[in-house]
């Protein structure tokens, strides 16, 4: 990571480290590789994401539940496919 990144995107990108495989397999491509590129309005939703709670997260992600916000829902999709994308790739 670069030292021209704001104090938010630091704190972003700190908070994305859960430690909780199930989520940090999401999290970290999406951040290594399109975090610092996304533009405003998915930074937000990003920093909004990396805020919840890990069992919110978690059912979130296993289509368990809805998050309240359907952008929630589609930066989640967003993340998916990044990860299953790649997978088909290798």
């Amino acid at each position: 990571m670069s030292d021209d990144l704001s104090l938010e995107e630091r704190k972003v990108i700190y908070r994305a480290r859960r430690g909780l495989k199930e989520i940090d397999v999401y999290f970290d491509p999406y951040v290594r590789q399109y975090y610092l590129k996304a533009d405003a309005v998915e930074k937000a939703l990003f920093a909004e994401l990396v805020e919840q709670e890990d069992p919110d997260l978690l059912d979130w992600f296993m289509e368990v539940s809805q998050p309240p916000k359907p952008a929630l829902k589609d930066l989640i999709n967003k993340l998916k496919h990044y990860v299953h994308a790649s997978d088909r790739v290798q």
